[in-house]
């Protein structure tokens, strides 16, 4: 007798600035999933919502590749929830808390992981940039609090540069963090599991000539970066970033997959940068690479984050 099919719904698009990349992924995950096991059906959530609600009881799955707000911060997730459809990843709590950029640094800072020092200024707030240079240094790293895949994100090397970050990063968001700059090699950290967690080999990123900082052009461009698995630092730092991951990992609630972004400065100190729930989603995007050096083809690595969040659901009942 021939094994039903599951029915997958494919959630991408949205309405972040992130819809392109979220689409892209989207399109390479629907490719890879076995169509002997998985019947899949597209949902953008900017245009499909009603009709997700009205399919819910005919939906086995729903695979989220939204990045960004209203996709990665618990919002979609709350909506599956409602509706009764298992998904991967992170439930709404965590999603919540890691798309919060001050809220993941104050549990870091708690549960003893190295961050930078930081202030959030809020909307209507004044802004002292001559006191934040007094209490963080220059240069300084502006970004919007709630926002993905560095938008917003700038580097202030003066006080003209600092206020320009500001408005910059107010355009994405209400509130706007400024962290002092640290100088380093930028490594991830990729964590598999719910509850029996493992950590993936690691990952350095190398901006290429032109960009000073990983961000979104440099993230998506084809070549505008290197990304080099595993990544070529000692045996004992590697230890330590990966446990600083899996401490992200459980500090911020996580289920089923997280990928936690940090520097390496000269002297051997990490200090993470922020928590990825629903990282990039092509066979070349960051955590399938780390899976792919972990032994996990970008087939097998889409079926285990199903098969987690299935058992997941079975642990609730």
């Amino acid at each position: 007798m021939q094994e039903q099919k599951m029915h997958v719904a494919l959630l991408a698009g949205g309405t972040s600035g992130e819809r392109e990349v979220s689409l892209n992924g989207a399109a390479e995950v629907e490719r890879s999933l076995d169509p002997q096991r998985f019947l899949v059906r597209r949902y953008d959530p900017a245009t499909d919502l009603a009709r997700l609600v009205s399919d819910a009881g005919q939906i086995d799955f729903a695979f989220i590749l939204l990045h960004g707000l209203q996709g990665e911060d618990g919002t979609v997730q709350g909506l599956l929830e409602l509706l009764g459809i298992p998904y991967q990843g992170s439930g709404v709590l965590g999603s919540a808390i890691a798309m919060d950029k001050h809220l993941s640094k104050e549990l870091f800072r708690q549960h003893g992981l190295p961050v930078a020092e930081s202030v959030v200024i809020r909307l209507g707030e004044p802004v002292k940039l001559q006191e934040l240079v007094a209490q963080l240094g220059l240069p300084l790293v502006v970004k919007p609090v709630r926002e993905g895949s560095s938008l917003g994100l700038t580097i202030a090397r003066t006080l003209t540069e600092l206020q320009a970050g500001i408005e910059s990063a107010r355009r994405h968001d209400r509130q706007v963090m400024v962290e002092q700059y640290i100088k380093g090699r930028e490594i991830t950290a990729a964590v598999l599991g719910n509850d029996d967690l493992t950590a993936l080999p690691l990952i350095e990123i190398i901006p290429g000539e032109g960009f000073e900082f990983f961000d979104y052009t440099a993230k998506y461009q084809a070549g505008a970066s290197q990304e080099i698995c595993p990544a070529p630092i000692s045996p004992e730092l590697t230890a330590k970033a990966q446990g600083y991951a899996l401490g992200a990992h459980v500090a911020l609630r996580l289920r089923g997959y997280s990928r936690t972004d940090m520097i390496l400065d000269a002297a051997g100190n990490f200090y993470l940068l922020e928590t990825n729930t629903i990282p990039g989603m092509t066979a070349t995007s960051l955590l399938p690479q780390a899976a792919a050096k972990h032994g996990l083809s970008f087939s097998q690595f889409l079926e285990r984050l199903i098969e987690l969040a299935m058992a997941d659901r079975e642990c609730l009942k």
